[in-house]
Formats: C-alpha cells, sequence, structure tokens
C-alpha cells in the first residue's frame, strides 16, 4: 500500500511513517487527518479506498 501511495502522491508528500503495532491495528493518517482506521471499522482498507481517502485531502494530481 505504501509503494501505491508514493506511486500516485510522491511529489506531495514530505515524509511517511510506518509504525508497527499489535492486535491487528491498522490505520492510515495523512497529517492529522484519520483516513482509514481497522479498529473502528472492523476491517481491512482496500488500496482503492485508502487511495480516494488520501487524494481527497492531498487534492488533483497531475496526470
Amino acid at each position: 500500500m505504501v509503494e501505491a501511495i508514493l506511486g500516485k502522491y510522491e511529489h506531495y508528500i514530505d515524509d511517511i511513517t510506518v509504525v508497527p503495532s499489535t492486535g491487528g491495528v491498522f490505520e492510515v493518517n495523512v497529517g492529522d487527518a484519520l483516513v482509514f482506521s481497522k479498529k473502528e471499522l472492523g476491517r481491512h482498507a482496500t488500496i482503492d479506498e485508502v487511495m480516494e481517502s488520501v487524494g481527497a485531502i492531498v487534492g488533483p494530481t497531475a496526470t
């Protein structure tokens, strides 16, 4: 998933942090905004839904 995000938004990202955790927690944040939480929804994210959520915050990218 990190590769997909970087592949599309690399020119808009200052840094990316992957934090290992336990207990099945999987969250994606953009800045201070939580865009996906497995803990809250009870399921894992699809790449498409994370990309859409990141895009909603980052905005349109050049093609």
